[in-house]
């Protein structure tokens, strides 16, 4: 693994594969991604600021692709942490003040946890700089930030010279601030040459591609590590936050037990902190235990196989038995969805958890009446749902689909915005997810 400086304080990104081939997030790291979509990024920036709100750290996130409403939506439950500051640069930037956007702060909810800020004048670069170190500035401890994004930062700014400037002025100081820095960029719609100056600045670039349907995560730079990994393109996976990648099963075949926990808690729907309460330990533990730092002891291990509904073998070996071809009822699980109320939607995993297949199909029931807005998933791939019974209303980029009994749905690049079910029945999709 890479090792890095003895004085280089080394934290959690939030994915321990990714900190062991990078060597670790160093405090002062300003890390370029390169996206080659421009939606590879968000299971690392999602696992970045869930790590930090584990360990009650101050995490920034610079908005200038997303206006308020739609980064919460993004966010869920993320979005209910007071340590969570939203520095809104799309209402007036992309936005152009727009009523549409302006209305958030007239309806938003008064005692949302986390602090949301307006900038006012986001196309004056040293506005966005004086807020940007007001804020860390009240900060006792080391602060993470997310900016997205470089591209967008550019587009509202107009040139790269005025993003460069703003990168070189920021970089070294947000590295003798001892801060963590997220730069997301798409890759190809920036040149060559400002890709060459800001890689010299950056003390970490890893670059996420797809090729032939797979990902790749390919470490450009790490300043103050190794460089066995440098250039070497590692496949991953992702599905929802969860983050895989190929070589996590070692040349044994078993997993690491804080991984499998991780993949199999996700499956279930639960965070963190509500599978610690189940199980009567702290979220830290959890979070600790996930990360391979420490082994829960066997109370502990008994009772998590038990909230999770699987035997204490399927946290050490990875698939359901390779004769088992067949699959009952009984193995089906009612599962959590992430921030969506059970009483608008409920969701049973058909394929059983400890059962690792490269599609997962669901039955979702969505209650007649109800309206959700948002997806039900966060979509990471291809997506194929069919209506086994009643009718349903499905908004994407700003449509509306009707759909009723025997219709099916098909989603690769597009999320729905909102779902309704607009009665009189109850609506039963059969519902596969690649991603």
């Amino acid at each position: 693994m890479p090792e890095p400086m003895p004085s280089a304080r080394r934290i959690a990104s939030g994915i321990d594969q990714l900190d062991r081939i990078l060597g670790g997030l160093l405090i002062g790291d300003n890390v370029l991604w390169y996206d080659d979509t421009g939606s590879l990024v968000w299971p690392f920036c999602f696992n970045l600021i869930q790590a930090s709100q584990t360990q009650n750290k101050t995490l920034i996130y610079v908005s200038f692709d997303r206006s308020p409403r739609s980064l919460l939506e993004k966010l869920g439950p993320l979005a209910e942490n007071p340590s969570l500051t939203i520095l809104d640069c799309f209402t007036w930037g992309k936005g152009e003040g727009s009523d549409v956007f302006l209305k958030f702060y007239y309806e938003a909810r008064p005692d949302w946890p986390c602090r949301i800020i307006r900038v006012d004048d986001p196309k004056r670069v040293s506005q966005v700089m004086d807020v940007i170190y007001g804020l860390i500035s009240t900060s006792d401890e080391d602060v993470r930030l997310v900016f997205e994004s470089i591209t967008g930062m550019q587009e509202l700014w107009g040139s790269e010279d005025q993003f460069l400037s703003f990168y070189a002025h920021s970089c070294p100081r947000l590295y003798e601030l001892n801060t963590v820095a997220y730069w997301i960029i798409v890759k190809e719609a920036h040149s060559s040459k400002l890709r060459a100056r800001i890689n010299q600045i950056a003390q970490v670039a890893i670059e996420l591609s797809i090729k032939r349907g797979t990902t790749f995560l390919n470490i450009l730079k790490a300043d103050r590590r190794g460089t066995e990994n440098l250039h070497r393109p590692f496949k991953y996976w992702t599905k929802e936050s969860a983050v895989s990648f190929e070589d996590e099963a070692g040349a044994s075949g078993k997993l690491e037990f804080g991984h499998r926990l991780k993949e199999l808690r996700s499956k279930r729907g639960f965070s963190q902190g509500e599978l610690a309460r189940l199980v009567g330990v702290t979220p830290s533990t959890i979070s600790q235990v996930e990360s391979n730092l420490i082994y829960p002891s066997l109370p502990a291990l008994v009772k998590m196989a038990e909230v999770l509904s699987v035997d204490v073998s399927s946290f050490f070996q990875k698939g359901a038995p390779a004769q088992k071809i067949v699959f009952s009822s009984a193995d089906s699980l009612a599962i959590k969805l992430p921030d969506i109320p059970g009483d608008v939607v409920t969701a049973h995993i058909l394929t059983p958890v400890v059962f690792d297949a490269k599609v997962v199909l669901y039955l979702l029931e969505i209650k007649p009446g109800k309206r959700l807005s948002r997806h039900f998933f966060g979509h990471k791939g291809e997506e194929i749902g069919y209506l086994l019974s009643g009718r349903l209303e499905m908004t994407v980029s700003s449509t509306v689909h009707k759909m009723k009994t025997g219709n099916t749905v098909h989603l690769s690049a597009q999320s729905p915005s909102q779902w309704v079910n607009p009665g009189p029945g109850v609506a039963r999709l059969l519902w596969l997810s690649t991603g």
